[in-house]
C-alpha cells in the first residue's frame, strides 16, 4: 500500500514501516519556541532535571510576540530566554528579528523531508517546502530539547487540489479561506493536508507559505506541499542543508479529496468571530473600518507588500482610518526599503511597527478599541485575537486590506487593479 508524504516523512525519521493511525516515536530535524511558549518550556526543562539539550544546533528560540517587550513581565520572560539560550548555546533571535515562521526557513534551519516542531501552533508554515512541520505544547518542546525525539500519532490525510487559473484580484489568502470556508473549523482535525494542482504550481513559495501556514485553521497538523522546481530553487538560495524531497505514492490512501476551481472566485473574507465565517468580498463590501493591518506570518512577506503598494501607490489611507504594517523579518523590511515599497506605504499613510507578530496576538501594537472593525492579513478572528475582545476582526488578502484602508470601508480589491 502506498504512502502519503506525512506517512513516508513520520516513517523515515521514526525508521519503521508507519501508517495512519501508528504511533512513532521519531527523530528531529529542529525546533523552534518563541516568547509566548519558552518560558514554560523552559521551566518543563529545569522540572525533568535536564542539564543539557540534545543539539543546541536544531533549536531556536525567537522573541517575535511581544517585541518590544510591552511591560516588566514579559521583560522577564524574555530575560529568562537570552540566559537560557545564553548558557545552552541555542540560537536566538532577538527583538526585531522577525516572526518565528519567516525566520525558520528564511534563515535555512528547514529543508524539503524534515521533521519539526514549534511551540506554536503556526509551524505548520514549513509545509509549503515539503517539511511536516507541526504545532506543539511547551512540555513537549522541553521533552525535544532534552531527547531530539518526540511521539507522534501518524495522521490520516485530506488532499486539497486546486485547479484553474486566479482572476485578478484574487490571492492564495483568498484560496485557503475559500478552502477553510467549505470544510470548516474542524475539518480536517488531527490530520495532514497534501495541497497541491495546477493553481499551486503556478505560485510562488511566498504564496505557498500563506496557504500551509492556515492549515491549522481547519485542525490540521500540516500542510504539506510537494518540493517542485520553484521550492527546490528557493531552499537552495537559503538553506546549506541537504534537502530529501517526499512526494506521495501514486496510490496513497486518503481521508478524503477535495478539488476547488479557481476560476471563478472572488477575494475572500472571513467575517467575526470564526475563520470559517467565510464570505464573497461583495457581501459585506462597505462595511466601516477603522484598522487594517499587513503583516504576521500569514501575509507578511515581500511580495504581500509589493502587492499593497501598487493598490496604495498614488493613494492615502481614509482619514477616519489606520494602516498598521509589521514586516515579517528584518531582511523582508530591508527588501521594502531598498525596492521602494516601504517608502510607497509610508507615503500612503502606514505606521510601521517592529518586524515581528505586531498587533496580531494583542499584547501590544495596534490594540483596537471597543465596537472597532479591523480588517487584517492575519490568520484569526476569534474574539480578543488582536486585544479586545468588544472589536471585530475581519480577515482578507493584502490587496483587500490596501483598499480597504483606502476607503475607510471593507472594498474589493480588483476596482484599484
Amino acid at each position: 500500500m502506498g504512502k502519503t508524504i506525512a506517512e513516508k516523512i513520520l516513517s523515515d525519521h521514526s525508521r519503521i514501516d508507519a501508517h495512519a493511525g501508528d504511533i512513532v516515536i521519531a527523530d528531529l530535524d529542529f525546533m523552534i519556541g518563541q516568547d509566548g511558549t519558552s518560558g514554560v518550556a523552559i521551566d518543563s526543562f529545569r522540572k525533568m532535571s535536564a542539564k543539557k539539550v540534545f543539539d543546541p544546533k536544531k533549536i531556536a528560540i525567537i522573541i517575535d510576540h511581544s517585541s518590544p517587550s510591552p511591560n516588566e513581565g514579559v521583560s522577564a520572560i524574555h530575560k529568562k530566554i537570552r540566559e537560557f539560550s545564553k548558557e545552552q548555546g541555542i540560537l536566538l533571535y532577538d527583538i526585531g528579528c522577525g516572526v518565528c515562521h519567516q525566520l525558520t526557513p528564511e534563515q535555512g534551519h528547514v529543508v524539503p523531508g524534515d521533521l519539526v516542531i514549534g511551540a506554536d501552533s503556526h509551524t505548520c508554515t514549513y509545509g509549503a517546502i515539503n517539511v511536516f512541520s507541526t504545532g506543539i505544547g511547551s512540555t513537549d518542546l522541553a521533552a525535544g530539547m532534552i531527547s531530539g525525539k518526540l511521539w507522534f500519532k501518524v495522521p490520516e490525510t485530506i488532499k486539497a487540489v486546486f485547479v484553474g487559473k486566479l482572476p485578478k484580484g484574487v490571492y492564495s489568502k483568498d484560496l485557503i479561506l475559500n478552502f477553510i470556508g467549505k470544510i470548516g473549523a474542524d475539518g480536517a482535525t488531527y490530520m495532514a493536508l497534501e495541497i497541491e494542482g495546477s493553481t499551486i504550481d503556478d505560485l510562488s513559495v511566498d504564496a505557498r507559505f500563506t496557504i500551509s501556514n492556515m492549515a491549522i485553521e481547519c485542525g490540521a497538523k500540516a500542510g504539506l506541499m510537494k518540493a517542485d522546481k520553484k521550492v527546490m530553487e528557493w531552499v537552495k538560495g537559503h538553506s546549506k542543508r541537504a534537502p530529501k524531497p517526499v512526494e506521495a505514492d501514486k496510490d496513497a490512501q486518503y481521508k478524503k479529496m477535495v478539488e476547488i476551481d479557481v476560476a471563478k472566485l472572488e477575494p475572500q473574507i472571513a467575517k467575526p468571530h470564526t475563520v470559517d465565517n467565510v464570505c464573497s468580498v461583495s457581501e459585506v463590501a462597505g462595511t466601516p473600518i477603522q484598522q487594517g493591518f499587513i503583516g504576521t506570518c500569514t501575509n507578511g512577506r515581500l511580495e504581500d507588500f509589493q502587492i499593497a503598494a501598487k493598490i496604495l501607490k498614488g493613494e492615502k489611507v481614509d482619514p477616519n482610518c489606520r494602516l498598521i504594517i509589521a514586516p515579517s523579518s528584518k531582511d523582508i523590511l530591508l527588501a521594502m526599503i531598498k525596492d521602494g515599497t516601504y517608502q510607497t506605504l509610508l507615503d500612503a499613510g502606514a505606521v510601521a511597527v517592529t518586524p515581528g507578530c505586531g498587533p496580531c496576538v494583542g499584547t501590544h501594537n495596534g490594540v483596537p478599541s471597543d465596537g472597532e472593525n479591523v480588517i487584517s492579513t492575519a490568520n484569526r478572528n476569534f474574539k480578543g485575537r488582536m486585544g479586545n475582545p468588544n472589536a471585530f476582526i475581519y480577515l482578507g488578502s493584502p490587496a483587500t486590506v490596501a483598499a480597504s484602508v483606502i476607503e475607510g470601508k471593507i472594498a474589493d480589491p480588483r476596482k484599484y487593479l
